[in-house]
């Protein structure tokens, strides 16, 4: 029997989980604004919601689902965004932005460049989760 790796093939260290009111509808979102490829999804047994889902932007994957009855995890919103920020590092982080921004994500941070050496802008999609678009300059 062969022996299996501790982390996936394709996996890192850390891998957002983001838990959603409308999976589908932000899978399509992530697709526009990010680039994102869906992987793989797990619709519940009624094909109301998403379970489980799997994206990939660049290099890495995320997590997504739809919020769950009696789970702990309950969605962000616009009006009340996560209390957490995913950083995205991107080849180039203006026209990134703009395409995030035209497929819906709204600016809370314009784009500049950081005395730490990125270029960075942070935008809010429209599910709540906050993400840092950067480009190391």
């Amino acid at each position: 029997m062969g022996q299996s790796k501790p982390i996936p093939k394709g996996m890192h260290t850390v891998t957002p989980s983001l838990v959603l009111r409308d999976c589908a509808r932000a899978i399509q979102f992530y697709e526009r604004a990010f680039g994102a490829k869906e992987l793989m999804r797990m619709p519940s047994p009624d094909g109301r919601s998403i379970w489980h889902a799997e994206l990939k932007i660049g290099d890495s994957i995320v997590y997504l689902n739809d919020e769950m009855p009696g789970a702990p995890a309950r969605a962000p919103s616009p009006m009340q965004p996560a209390a957490m920020s995913i950083q995205l590092y991107v080849e180039d982080c203006d026209a990134f932005f703009a395409r995030a921004i035209k497929a819906g994500g709204q600016s809370t941070m314009k784009l500049e460049d950081m005395f730490w050496g990125d270029r960075m802008g942070m935008l809010t999609d429209p599910f709540g989760y906050q993400w840092a678009i950067s480009t190391h300059v």
